[in-house]
């Protein structure tokens, strides 16, 4: 069924000029550490850590995130416009702070080879309100895309701070 709408939805946003659109998006939680240590000194109390919450191949921030709110297209020409607000810290010494990250996307279209097409990876600075704009052009640019995932990654390492949710039907 999930791969019945999978197919669906590419379907339905290829027709419209789209590759895929999200419509609100998930903050990064370091599910299944294996352990985790305290590194002394650091400010804010950063954690270094072993395992984690991996999506299709890309590893989570070290911290729980979270984002008050998301949208993105992504076209088929690999045009990519994402608006994120109140993406912020949702752990630790610097609770509630944007932290002065800087922000790439990456979408992901399939479940097995994990192939990613991102913005540059100079990013753009997410504001102290934790609120970012991403207007870029996706490289590569992939041809379909049938079960996309699109992440919101650290310039530095990479690591994903969120993850958007798939839009599915009709509305604007």
């Amino acid at each position: 069924m999930l791969l019945g709408l999978g197919i669906g939805m590419s379907a339905k946003c290829a027709g419209d000029g789209f590759l895929a659109r999200f419509d609100g998006a998930i903050g990064a939680d370091p599910l299944g550490v294996a352990s985790v240590q305290i590194v002394s000194g650091s400010p804010d109390g950063q954690v270094s850590s072993t395992g984690g919450n991996v999506v299709r191949g890309v590893l989570s921030a070290g911290r729980i995130w979270r984002i008050g709110d998301l949208k993105a297209d992504v076209h088929a020409d690999g045009r990519i416009k994402v608006r994120g607000k109140g993406l912020l810290l949702a752990s630790g010494n610097r609770i509630g702070q944007s932290a002065n990250i800087v922000v790439f996307a990456t979408l992901i279209c399939d479940l097995t080879t994990f192939a990613q097409y991102s913005t540059a990876t100079t990013g753009v600075q997410v504001d102290p309100s934790g609120d970012f704009r991403i207007d870029d052009t996706l490289n590569p640019v992939p041809s379909e895309c049938s079960s996309p995932a699109l992440l919101i990654r650290s310039v530095a390492n990479g690591q994903w701070f969120a993850a958007g949710i798939p839009k599915l039907g009709d509305d604007d």
